[in-house]
């Protein structure tokens, strides 16, 4: 059986996107100092606000409800582990936990045992005059939907955002030395805090890309641990907007290549292919972790003076 390389990258690119979404939000997060755990809850959230929100409003609505439910479960985030010094890693644990739990009762209170179907409505893919028309990388990267071009904006302005602003500075400062931030005038608890709904938005767009780019409806758990893997992401991105671009794009063709060798029909139990992208994922992270540079004070509590 043949290949079409073309339609593999372009299948890689699709499935990159929202995990790109998701970890340059995480990337921001991390490069603040906290590691946000409710990464997950924030996708799952916003996967149901995009059915809901695109059963009222169309697919603007569904992206705009998405968004912000992925803001509200950073804002719990913030409360309980920046005002009310809880664990981190225990928080963002119960946030994802709730999240999962909520959703699927509502969903199920609001769209009863049939579920919504395929009854959402979706975003096709939009091809780029000319580009799309390059051999191999045109129609991988220039006929997606409109959101996976935003993510290459979003990219680029993210880079240089860190990199080249004041803002990203005091972003990169709160990471490193918290209490040198606060000397500089800075507020380590609002940094954080607006990087965690940052955070929060990106992951609930994220969940949104699911639901209204690429299922058209949504499934309790649909998530599927995506939020985990973004985290890794950003770790085998090295923190930096590249090399999460980089990781993303690996794991979207990882999680292709299984539906290849499914396709090849080896007589090997389909739960090995299931289980392949997951497998790289902590293969790859083992091997860069010792190298990874991380933000000096990434999951360190807040002393009370650089509060």
């Amino acid at each position: 059986m043949s290949i079409d390389a073309a339609e593999f990258l372009q299948a890689s690119v699709r499935t990159a996107t929202p995990l790109a979404l998701a970890a340059y939000g995480e990337l921001v997060v991390e490069r603040a100092g906290v590691i946000n755990l409710g990464l997950e809850g924030a996708m799952i959230a916003g996967s149901f606000g995009a059915l809901v929100g695109a059963g009222v409003g169309g697919v603007g609505a569904g992206f705009a409800v998405a968004v912000g439910a992925g803001c509200a479960t950073a804002a719990v985030m913030a409360l309980v582990v920046l005002w009310l010094r809880a664990d981190a890693v225990i928080a963002g644990t119960a946030v994802t936990l709730l999240s999962l739990g909520l959703t699927g009762t509502l969903y199920r209170a609001l769209y009863g045992v049939q579920g919504a179907a395929l009854s959402v409505p979706t975003i096709a893919p939009v091809a780029v005059p000319g580009l799309s028309l390059l051999p191999l990388v045109g129609r991988a990267f220039f006929e997606q939907p409109a959101v996976t071009y935003a993510l290459y904006i979003l990219g680029a302005l993210l880079w240089w955002w860190i990199s080249r602003t004041h803002a990203g500075l005091a972003l990169r400062a709160t990471g490193e030395r918290p209490a040198a931030a606060l000397a500089a005038g800075l507020s380590p608890v609002r940094v954080r805090a607006w990087a965690l709904v940052f955070g929060g938005a990106m992951g609930g767009l994220a969940g949104g890309v699911l639901v209204l780019a690429q299922v058209g409806t949504f499934a309790e758990g649909m998530s599927a641990g995506r939020g985990f893997i973004a985290i890794a992401i950003v770790v085998l991105g090295r923190w930096t907007p590249v090399g999460v671009t980089g990781a993303a794009l690996l794991f979207g063709a990882a999680s292709q290549v299984q539906y290849v060798f499914q396709s090849l029909g080896w007589p090997v139990p389909y739960q090995l292919f299931l289980a392949l992208p997951y497998v790289l994922t902590l293969l790859v992270l083992a091997g860069t972790q010792r190298r990874a540079a991380a933000p000096a004070a990434l999951g360190a509590p807040l002393a009370e003076e650089a509060r």
